[in-house]
């Protein structure tokens, strides 16, 4: 009869332990279990997060580098136009202050030239003037002489 007795005190024993187990073990065990797996749940979702907020991340950076890409370019185009235009006007005014020193000087050796016809005249008058002064003193009217003498200088 022992080994009945036995079995039974240790079947009663063992419903004991699973009911002891069920009502105080089993709940803490079963809280630390949810606990565990919001935690990793939770864990899993803010990996989830992170990697969708780093493709954003990842597609804005590209988006900024390509936009700064189209600006630089915008940027060297503009300096491009604008160093042109710098050449052209520097080009222009190189011209015109050309022109303005070609017309200066056009209009000093015209100067220049009518001074020495001037002067040409002049000297041709006093050896036209010398000539007929000698004419003129074998001649008698030396007044109207003086008229034509003039009247050549005056045409020279």
């Amino acid at each position: 009869m022992d080994i009945n007795f036995t079995l039974v005190a240790q079947a009663i024993a063992f419903l004991v332990l699973i009911v002891f187990t069920i009502k105080f073990v089993w709940p803490p065990l079963l809280t630390a279990i949810e606990t565990r797996q919001k935690e990793i749940a939770d864990g899993l979702a803010a990996g989830e997060r992170g990697r969708a907020e780093l493709e954003q991340s990842s597609k804005r950076a590209a988006d900024a580098l390509a936009e700064a890409k189209q600006k630089a370019a915008e940027i060297l185009a503009l300096a491009e136009k604008r160093a042109t235009e710098i050449v052209e006007e520097a080009k222009a005014n190189a011209k015109a202050e050309g022109e303005r020193i070609i017309t200066g000087a056009k209009a000093e050796i015209d100067q220049e030239l009518n001074r020495a016809k001037e002067g040409l005249r002049q000297q041709v008058s006093t050896l036209a003037i010398a000539g007929a002064e000698k004419i003129l003193r074998k001649e008698i009217d030396a007044k109207a002489h003086a008229e034509i003498l003039t009247s050549i200088a005056k045409e020279l």
